[in-house]
């Protein structure tokens, strides 16, 4: 337990993840593509869903704040993904099989060991998630154990989008998660907590009533949320203090020595069989993962973060002189896919919370609670390099920001020239629409700037800007036929996002702000 008294400390942890990944599928498979999600799939995902049924099974409830990206939603529920996901557990247990043979005894039992968990993830598939990820949300979302957050339909950097386009992804985001999941969410996980003054009023108008934004975006001060504006709309900081004990290039958790190391691959079976080892140390000389080593590592680990957030609870609490609100904020692929001892982690953390006397509850319930103060002006912020917006509009991206301008600017003015007052569905203007947004995505620039997989983000950006060019220029050229072909061909080839109706986007006297760029 921890090393600080159990009595309860004032105020309330929430423990918020950010579930997405671009649009995989169709899109290559090794080593950027559909690996990337079914790795994240097996290694994150179902620990993490296996953690909180356990929890909710065990009678907890309210244990965190969980986003799922309508595009990472999409996936999950795509029968070529879910398809594809049960032969990609097959072989990972048949490469298992293989190493199980080895003559080296500590390969041979790594490859038991890996021959374990993919049974186990084979059956769990087989028992939640051979259907999709839809009714295994909607099973979580019942069970009270979490708040589910949405987002825009494909996760484009908000600031620097059309409002229209803007306005419409957000709208469209909300009702791709009530057809999955039975409900709208009334908070979001914007993405890359980007931010740009106006944006609140957008987020009222569509009936989000909280998102999350990083720390230095409301000057370090994040001990209760704050209501941005006059919009009504509450503002949640990520708490760096906290956050950065866990994810910290220099000093976090996943970087021991004794976890499992996330970029050390065997050569002849493709699965990761060493330890970190040290920080300075090459791969082909990193040891040989020791499971027995991480589970006292795990326990040392889960005590110091919750030292951690009793110890920024009673600091907060007593700063401002009410008690406090702490939010830790990840992606939830840390846990698992790039940490492997993290949903184990995660686990003993929620459940000792608790015993440990902290109040552990989701966004929502913070505001039910009344952790919120004085409405606040937010600036242009996100939470990449320098919480500004550089890895998205900075000199090495600008031809990303050009890019999306004037497919933007194509898809608006095609789709406006062809719209007519009806009741009849536009397949042309629907996939222009589609393709665009497939183009802005954040993904794209972020991967340039951060130099991971640039060639693939950059030909995705082009690729999917090429669509939205050809349909619409067949359609600006009265070639009916071949427009309505070619938005039939590319629907096709992804198969994404059937219900985005080009109808409800907003018309050019619509609601914009000084966000509009």
């Amino acid at each position: 337990m921890s090393s600080q008294s159990p009595t309860a400390v004032p105020g309330q942890f929430t423990l918020v993840l950010h579930s997405h990944l671009p649009w995989l599928a169709h899109h290559g498979r090794w080593p950027v593509g559909e690996e990337w999600l079914y790795q994240s799939w097996a290694a994150s995902y179902q620990p993490v869903f296996r953690v909180l049924r356990g929890l909710a099974d065990d009678g907890f409830t309210d244990v965190m704040s969980l986003g799922i990206t309508p595009v990472l939603a999409a996936q999950l529920d795509d029968p070529h993904c879910c398809a594809s996901m049960y032969e990609w557990l097959a072989n990972w247990q048949l490469r298992a099989m293989e190493l199980a043979t080895d003559r080296d005894p500590v390969r041979a039992e790594a490859g038991r060991a890996h021959f374990r968990d993919a049974s186990a993830a084979l059956v769990d598939f087989e028992q939640h998630w051979r259907h999709g990820a839809s009714p295994a949300i909607r099973t979580l979302a019942s069970s009270g154990i979490v708040e589910f957050l949405g987002g825009p339909l494909a996760h484009p950097f908000a600031p620097l989008l059309d409002a229209r386009m803007r306005q419409f992804s957000l709208r469209e985001g909300l009702a791709d998660a009530h057809r999955r999941w039975g409900r709208t969410p009334i908070g979001i996980w914007a993405p890359e907590c980007a931010f740009a003054p106006g944006m609140e009023a957008e987020y009222a108008a569509a009936g989000v009533g909280h998102f999350m934004v990083d720390g230095p975006t409301l000057h370090g001060d994040t001990a209760v949320g704050r209501p941005v504006g006059d919009s009504g709309v509450v503002a949640f900081g990520r708490d760096l203090t906290v956050s950065y004990r866990v994810w910290s290039p220099k000093s976090g958790y996943p970087g021991h020595a004794a976890y499992r190391d996330f970029h050390t691959y065997d050569h002849d079976s493709g699965l990761k069989l060493a330890r970190v080892t040290g920080r300075t140390v090459a791969g082909p000389d990193k040891a040989p993962y020791d499971p027995d080593r991480v589970d006292a590592v795990i326990d040392k680990h889960v005590d110091d973060f919750i030292d951690t957030v009793r110890a920024r609870l009673v600091e907060e609490t007593e700063r401002t002189g009410r008690p406090a609100h702490v939010v830790a904020a990840f992606d939830t692929e840390l846990f698992g896919h790039w940490w492997h001892e993290g949903p184990v982690w995660l686990d003993r953390l929620l459940r000792r919370l608790p015993e440990a006397g902290v109040t552990v509850g989701s966004l929502a319930t913070a505001l039910e609670r009344g952790f919120v103060g004085e409405p606040v002006d937010l600036p242009p912020s996100s939470w990449g390099s320098g919480k500004d917006w550089r890895v998205w509009a900075g000199p090495q991206v600008q031809h990303f920001v050009d890019l999306n301008a004037e497919v933007v600017e194509t898809a608006l003015a095609t789709v406006d020239k062809r719209r007519e007052p009806t009741t009849v569905r536009d397949r042309v203007n629907d996939q222009i629409l589609r393709e665009t947004l497939m183009t802005v995505a954040s993904d794209w620039p972020f991967m340039v700037s951060k130099d991971t997989a640039a060639g693939y983000a950059t030909d995705r950006a082009h690729k999917h800007a090429h669509a939205t060019r050809e349909i619409a220029d067949a359609a600006a050229r009265g070639r009916e036929s071949a427009a309505r072909s070619l938005a039939a061909g590319w629907f096709a080839a992804d198969n994404l996002f059937a219900d985005l109706d080009a109808r409800r986007l907003p018309g050019t006297d619509a609601y914009t702000t000084g966000a509009d760029r």
